[in-house]
């Protein structure tokens, strides 16, 4: 695979470094002289000096062969541009784009340059995943198929602790996939218990977060928030 990397931060260093290392052929293309240079020793032929967001440097590092392009500048205009040209004028097959504010996640949503990747939304999800009081996890967000899968620790206080699977109403666009009981992962079944300290796995549609909180946090009871008359 020959990838065509724009950015020779400690990111695009290291990546070009491990893709070497993995034998594929990669460029790594780097505005700034002086950080080229300290590149350059390391990966002598694989660094190019160069402004990534000219066509004319993208050309002279053979992006019309490129099976890969990743742009992880400091610029999140020249990410979006250099995407946009390597996708639309040079029919690359994959690129991927270095976010560095999240604001400007949808920007790179409407021009279709995806995937993209914040570090600081990936900090974020770590952050929530270590820390339960944030109560929902997102895992993966398929945007092109419209789904989520999302993780939830069933606290102490949770309404369906000691309810069976069976009897929870699910949110419509939502589905319980996987249970993860003393560490180990199963797929319940509708006789499968839950208990605190479960972590739950669920596919859902975008916007069924709050539902799915509301079912399984301490005001849910199983019926997706409604009190069921069911004499328990």
């Amino acid at each position: 695979m020959y990838v065509v990397i724009v950015g020779a931060g400690k990111v695009g260093w290291n990546l070009a470094r491990e893709l070497i290392n993995k034998r594929h052929e990669v460029t790594v293309i780097e505005a700034d002289a002086h950080r080229y240079a300290v590149v350059e020793q390391e990966l002598e032929h694989s660094a190019m000096y160069g402004d990534g967001s000219e066509l004319w440097v993208l050309e002279r590092a053979g992006i019309e062969r490129a099976d890969l392009v990743v742009a992880v500048t400091g610029d999140d205009e020249d990410n979006i541009l250099i995407c946009q040209v390597a996708k639309e004028k040079y029919d690359v097959g994959q690129i991927i784009a270095r976010v560095n504010n999240p604001r400007n996640r949808p920007h790179f949503d409407l021009l279709g340059i995806k995937p993209s990747v914040s570090a600081t939304d990936l900090i974020l999800r770590l952050l929530e995943h270590e820390v339960p009081e944030y109560g929902l996890v997102h895992l993966l967000d398929l945007q092109e198929e419209q789904l989520e899968i999302i993780e939830m620790l069933l606290g102490k206080d949770s309404g369906v602790t000691g309810r069976r699977v069976g009897d929870l109403q699910m949110p419509e666009g939502s589905l319980l996939i996987s249970v993860l009981h003393e560490g180990k992962g199963f797929v319940p079944n509708a006789d499968t218990v839950l208990q605190e300290g479960d972590e739950i796995l669920a596919v859902l549609d975008p916007g069924k977060e709050e539902d799915l909180k509301t079912l399984f946090g301490p005001e849910g009871n199983g019926s997706n928030g409604s009190n069921e008359a069911s004499g328990e």
